[in-house]
């Protein structure tokens, strides 16, 4: 079965414009995503600042790829690695009881510690990746089609900001309640 154009379109810009705003966080404070590599502790001293400069440079090459219809199932496969990546990366800690260390999730202005619910999150955003990936149906796309995407890529990234930022401050909010 092929996915409507639209699904795959949507799916595609909504990971694009994802990947391209962590890769903006990560460019703006490269010493501060240094160290966030760093704390996860899985590479050797020795490659952490090439990794933290890679990592921004492939997320921004992957979200721009997703954006070409040509490059776009290959882009959807390498974002849905880089997210399954980053998963495991926070599930290692998770594992090692590492849940003080930021996920360096929400940029340079907002730490957020590891938590089991960031696996989701990073789940949901790897099945978004994949539907991006399919091969849709062929049809003809219309202005309405246009504005569908766009409107159905927005409603998505609202949600994911919205997500985010409660998971961001889900802490603070529960110190201020007493929890």
């Amino acid at each position: 079965m092929q996915p409507d154009p639209i699904y795959t379109i949507a799916s595609a810009l909504a990971v694009a414009v994802i990947l391209a705003s962590a890769a903006t966080h990560k460019l703006r404070a490269p010493g501060r995503f240094a160290d966030l590599v760093e704390d996860y502790q899985l590479l050797p001293q020795g490659l952490v600042r090439p990794v933290a400069r890679l990592l921004p440079l492939l997320e921004a090459a992957i979200a721009f790829a997703l954006l070409v219809p040509a490059s776009r199932a290959i882009a959807a496969m390498a974002a849905a690695a880089l997210l399954t990546g980053y998963a495991l990366a926070i599930s290692v800690n998770l594992w090692r009881g590492r849940r003080d260390i930021d996920c360096g999730c929400a940029g340079p202005d907002q730490a957020q510690p590891l938590r089991p619910v960031l696996l989701a999150r990073n789940a949901l955003l790897v099945a978004l990746a994949l539907v991006a990936g399919l091969s849709p149906q062929a049809r003809d796309l219309g202005g309405f089609d246009g504005f569908v995407v766009i409107a159905a890529s927005a409603v998505a990234l609202l949600i994911y900001a919205a997500a985010d930022g409660l998971l961001a401050n889900g802490p603070r909010l529960l110190k201020l309640i007493g929890r």
